[in-house]
């Protein structure tokens, strides 16, 4: 069974290989709409939007909060200070956390459920298990960043996540840490591929913040993967990124 919502601002996609309960379904979306309410910057209502109004003490934030909130400090301290929730105005916008945790949850509650071959995708960051429906092991592809209508690569990621940071889709909304005022130009896009996606995503955003040298970060940090498209229109990959080519 497969569906697709907008929600979070974005197209949610889930498709669970023989699902016999379609209540399951309504369940993982009803937990990225929740995750929406609390944590959308855009919100008014929202708690992230409270706590950055000053009207929501730390000692009433929810569990969900300050687990999302210390995965973005420890996120900032492995990426040596290229991820951070703190924007240029000071205030929190934990959202480079959020999709690759929000995708997660989703995926434990479908394996909680007792489904092992699974596809959570948000905005295209991307949590599978097992196989698809065809019993053939899923297949991720990285679209062009000049034509979004092309697909220029295809991983095979077994059960690991895959998330892409770019600026061809929403442009210049990625900042480095420290230096707002300076706009990054010579990567377009970098997909990277973690034991999970919440790995997957937590790195993909700071590693892009570094510009070219983020798959350079990527190759050296234990665990991930990469593939990063220059704005010459060249790619560069992680010398591990072959396991994950399809045969």
């Amino acid at each position: 069974m497969r569906s697709t919502r907008l929600i979070m601002g974005m197209p949610v996609t889930v498709e669970i290989v023989r699902l016999a309960d379609a209540a399951l379904m309504d369940e993982v979306f009803t937990w990225f709409e929740a995750v929406d309410r609390r944590f959308s910057t855009y919100k008014p209502d929202s708690e992230i939007s409270s706590i950055n109004r000053r009207t929501h003490p730390s000692g009433e934030w929810s569990g969900e909060m300050r687990e999302v909130l210390a995965l973005c400090e420890t996120t900032r301290r492995d990426s040596g200070g290229y991820f951070d929730a703190r924007t240029p105005s000071g205030a929190i916008d934990p959202s480079g956390i959020v999709k690759g945790w929000a995708i997660l949850g989703a995926a434990r509650m479908i394996d909680r459920s007792g489904y092992s071959n699974y596809y959570v995708d948000a905005g295209g960051d991307i949590q599978s298990s097992g196989v698809n429906a065809a019993g053939q092991p899923w297949r991720v592809g990285v679209r062009n960043p000049f034509d979004p209508a092309e697909i220029i690569k295809v991983v095979e990621p077994c059960g690991r996540g895959v998330a892409t940071s770019g600026t061809y889709v929403r442009g210049q909304h990625i900042y480095v840490p420290g230096h707002p005022e300076k706009k990054i130009e010579d990567v377009v896009s970098l997909t990277v591929i973690g034991a999970n996606i919440l790995e997957a995503d937590r790195f993909a955003t700071a590693a892009f913040a570094m510009g070219r040298g983020g798959i350079a970060f990527i190759e050296r940090t234990p665990g991930l993967e990469g593939y990063q498209v220059l704005a010459d229109r060249t790619a560069v990959s992680t010398s591990g990124l072959q396991e994950f080519s399809p045969s």
